[in-house]
Order: C-alpha cells, then structure tokens, then sequence
C-alpha cells in the first residue's frame, strides 16, 4: 500500500506544481508530507485484510484495496489536519501540527496573531486537499459496476459520519453538554465506524462477501471500534502523550465531555459527590490546565469508579468482538493477520484459561506473509504495533442486535445500515457494568 500511496501522491503534487508552484510547496508538499510521514495506517490494513480473509485477492479487487487504502490514509490526513485546527493542538505525529508548521513559516513577516490565523486557515485548505485527493482516487478505482455501487455508497457514509462525530464533539463544547449517551454517540461516529467498521465493509464489499458474512465482521468491527475510543480516552488523561506529539490531557483542556469523563460525572451526581463535581466542572475546559489539575481530575476518575468500569467495559467489549469474528467461516489466509490487526486495533484483549487470546481457537492458521499486498507493497510486517493510540478521530454502537454468524446463498453484500441507538449496556446499569 506504501508504493501506491507514495505513486499517488508524486502524481498530485506534479499536477499542483502546474496549477501553481507556490501552493504546491506551500501546501500540497505538506498534505503529502504529513500523510508519508507518520501513523499505523490501522484503517488501511484492515481494509485489506479484510478483503482477503473474506476471499479477494484477484487482481481487481487487489488493486482496488490499495486504492481504496490510500484512500483511507488521505481522509485521516484530512481528518488529523482539521482536528488539530479544532482542538488549538501545536504538534502531530513526532512535529509540528501543519498549521501551526505553515503559521511559522510566514510568522518573521506579520503579527504572531494574524500568522496563527493564517495557519489555521491554509490548514482547513490542506484538509480540503486531502480529501479532494481522497475522492479522486475512489472514483478512479475501475470496480465491478455491483460492487462499484456499494463501495461508493459506504464511502459516502464514512465521509458524513466522520464529519458528524467531529460536529458533536464541537457541539458538546461549546454548549458544555456533559451527557454520556451524547458522548457514546459521538465516540461511535468517531471511532467504531470510522476507524473499524467501514473499512471491514469495505474490504467485504471488494472480496464480493455476502450479506451474513459482511454483517457479522461489522458487527465485531463495532465493539472492537467501540474499545479503541474507551482505551484511547483512558489513554488522552493517563498517559504522557509521548510518541504522539501529543499531551497528556488534551481532552480535558478542551472541555470534550468522553465516555470516561461523562461517566465519572453521572456518578459524582448519583452520589452527591460535590468535590468531584466541581473539580470536572473547573477543569473540563481549562486551557491552561496545570499537571497538578490533571492529577486532581485524575483522582476524581478513580475515585468515582469512572476509570475502573471503562476499562472493565473495554475489556468485554474486545471479548465479545473477537467471539463475534472468530465464528464467521473466513479465508485462513487473511483470517489471522485480519484477527490480529482488531487485537492490537483495540489495544489487546484479554488471555483465555488456554493462554491465548479469549475466543480464539486452539489451532489458528498462521497467514505469515501469505495474501501480502502485491508490488512490493506491505500492510504492515508487524502488526502487533498498531495500537488504540493511531489517530484520534472516529464509530457504531457496540450493542446493537447481533448480526447472524451462518452462511446464506452466496449473495452479494449491501451496505450495513447506519446505526443511531445508543449502546444501552454502557448507560444504562452502572452497577453491572462495575463488575469485573
């Protein structure tokens, strides 16, 4: 997928450099730049992978995922770029985040004010490119005219939901709006579907899966997805960011009310815990937020239990996923490495009395190298190191009705429906979801 994404690219910028050569090395050369430089590509292996478990690897649909995978690689360009515009964040992946990075290059000539806004602009422009980019290579992708349909409709889909979990998000800040089935749900737009789900059902789609098969691994996508944005929420407040550019509590600053923070919030008012609840409100939103204040919210997610039941929730929620998968009747030869890829999606999962991996059968073929892309291109020779820490946006309730796991006629698959409940297990029972 590399040599793909790496040819598209050099395509694009010779074509920017003869619309205009100052864009193209002020913000095309960024766009590729960014989207060379860093990340797990996670979505993009499992696009292909799970094409491959699901039986492609003819040439067509084979080309078809790495061009589809690039894809996915510019929209989470797109994605990163703008978010970082949204959250105030200085730094991306190991640098500077690429509006603050083109705001400097023209900060000797003006105001340090109006070259911050300036970056912040070119970089809603670079996002636009990005996924313009994006756009360009699914349209250009010669598909089959069925499966062509159906790859176009589920792109279309994880377009809007992504743009729809980031307006959330915004939506939640702004308004102050600290409710845990509005923070479920934008964390389902944002990341099950996003980072999981589509592209499961996109490398369905190009394999030519039918409709059991494809709703089944969405279904696994979904609670796998769902246990990527509970850890990477953990992750946000407890962790010191180190590796992703980022720091520890970025979610805090920025008054984004998670699963983690919403939940610990319902319970400190349950419990008419007016110290927690008043250190959440001091700090949800603090820009300046002090690590002592970091440790204070900290101890309020302990304290209240938050902290514990996400975990715990997590935990199931990869063990139900990896139950859910390992009962579809998929291709030894993408089936492990595509298993392995939702392990480490999700930040691992918990041993079985066997010692391995709940739900996982006794003796898993092992794909090796077999079913590798084609043309020197890898989805990654390590799977292992894509962690829930890949990017931050974007996702499906986990705890819709179970799609059925048998084999029908071998008809062709259609998009899974948008889902728009909100998981009820994670709301609705705080006792229950507190037992281990």
């Amino acid at each position: 997928m590399s040599r793909v994404l790496d040819q598209e690219l050099a395509e694009r910028l010779e074509r920017s450099r003869a619309v205009d050569p100052v864009f193209a090395d002020d913000l095309a050369l960024r766009v590729a730049h960014f989207t060379q430089r860093g990340g797990k590509r996670v979505r993009s292996q499992l696009l292909w992978w799970a094409m491959r478990a699901c039986g492609g690897g003819d040439d067509t649909s084979a080309v078809a995922a790495l061009r589809l995978g690039a894809a996915v690689e510019l929209l989470q360009t797109c994605a990163l770029v703008q978010d970082d515009v949204m959250d105030r964040s200085p730094r991306r992946r190991g640098g500077p985040a690429l509006h603050a990075d083109i705001g400097a290059q023209y900060g000797a000539a003006v105001a340090p004010d109006r070259a911050g806004r300036f970056g912040e602009a070119a970089a809603v422009l670079a996002g636009d490119l990005a996924l313009a980019w994006a756009d360009d290579l699914v349209a250009g992708t010669a598909l089959p005219a069925g499966t062509g349909h159906l790859v176009r409709r589920l792109w279309g889909d994880l377009r809007t939901e992504m743009v729809a979990g980031q307006y959330l998000d915004l939506k939640g800040q702004i308004t102050g709006s600290r409710s845990l089935p509005r923070a479920l749900r934008s964390a389902c737009l944002k990341s099950a579907l996003y980072s999981v789900e589509r592209p499961l059902a996109l490398g369905a789609a190009l394999a030519g899966a039918d409709e059991a098969t494809t709703g089944a691994l969405c279904s696994a996508g979904r609670r796998i997805g769902m246990a990527f944005q509970l850890r990477d929420d953990v992750g946000d407040v407890f962790f010191d960011g180190e590796g992703t550019g980022r720091p520890a509590g970025g979610d805090i600053r920025e008054g984004k009310s998670t699963c983690l923070t919403a939940l610990a919030r319902a319970r400190a008012e349950a419990a008419g815990d007016r110290l927690a609840l008043t250190v959440l409100e001091r700090a949800l939103g603090k820009h300046d937020l002090s690590p002592a204040d970091l440790d204070e919210v900290r101890d309020i997610l302990r304290r209240t239990g938050a902290l514990a039941t996400v975990e715990a929730k997590a935990e199931r929620l990869v063990a139900q996923g990896l139950r859910r998968f390992d009962a579809v009747p998929l291709d030894p030869a993408g089936a492990g490495r595509l298993r392995d890829l939702l392990v480490a999606a999700a930040g691992g999962t918990p041993l079985g009395p066997a010692g391995r991996p709940e739900g996982a059968p006794a003796n898993r073929p092992d794909a090796g190298a077999q079913g590798s892309p084609p043309n020197g291109a890898t989805a990654d020779p390590h799977p292992s190191a894509a962690s829930a820490s890949a990017g931050r946006p974007h996702a499906s309730p986990p705890d819709g009705p179970a799609a059925s796991t048998t084999t029908g006629p071998a008809t062709r698959a259609t998009a899974p429906a948008p889902h728009h409940g909100t998981p009820l297990s994670l709301v609705a029972s705080h006792s229950e979801d507190s037992r281990a």
